[in-house]
């Protein structure tokens, strides 16, 4: 039997990420349960609170999934004989280009909730924490591509995430704004019971789900 007969290579099951967002929420607010409902599959609207963290550079967004186990060796054996996982880590890190309140929050990790700029002139000042707190918020990467039969939906939710890290911020005249580097890391909410949930939908996901093998409830 030649290769080409065994082969099931689909060329539309192949993803990007054409545009997307990172919404942001106080972690009082309201979780995602549904990203999308309807015959139409169309997107549903956010919970209130949730924000948009605006233009970030053209990375996108990535996610790191680090894991660490603890191994059991045994005599006669050259490898483990038992392994477990002792750490399991989702990360999100992107690179916000708007400077705006939410930005700046999430960046210098000072609490700006009740923050005013000066009456007079505007000027808006922000002093660094003596000892920085950890905000929770609510995290929603949302990420959008194009098929024949319509959009087609990727999102990621951390239900309890914080900045766990801060990196460079560059001021020059050169084709990178004045960006705010981060990195979240989700915690498990205690309430939902997860700490990182995945969501596909959109109409052209409800298109190709006989294609990739997934069956759709009655």
């Amino acid at each position: 039997m030649p290769y080409a007969t065994l082969r099931d290579k689909k060329t539309e099951l192949i993803r990007k990420a054409r545009d997307g967002s990172a919404f942001l929420a106080p972690y009082a607010s309201t979780a995602i349960v549904n990203l999308t409902s309807g015959a139409g599959a169309d997107l549903t609207a956010l919970p209130t609170g949730y924000e948009d963290l605006g233009w970030t550079s053209t990375d996108g967004a990535s996610y790191g999934r680090a894991t660490e186990t603890s191994d059991v060796s045994s005599f006669g054996s050259v490898e483990p004989t038992r392994s477990d996982i002792t750490s399991d880590r989702i990360t999100m890190g992107v690179t916000a280009q708007e400077t705006k309140l939410l930005t700046l929050q999430l960046y210098t990790g000072a609490d700006l909730s009740t923050a005013q700029a000066a009456a007079t002139s505007g000027e808006f000042q922000i002093e660094k924490p003596a000892r920085p707190g950890f905000r929770y918020y609510r995290l929603l990467g949302l990420f959008v591509d194009d098929t024949d039969d319509g959009e087609l939906y990727v999102a990621r939710f951390m239900p309890r995430a914080r900045v766990t890290e801060f990196g460079e911020q560059a001021f020059t005249d050169g084709a990178d704004p004045i960006s705010y580097p981060l990195t979240f890391t989700g915690y498990e909410d205690s309430v939902l019971g997860y700490s990182h949930k995945w969501f596909f939908g959109g109409p052209g996901w409800l298109a190709l789900l006989a294609s990739m093998g997934i069956d759709q409830a009655t």
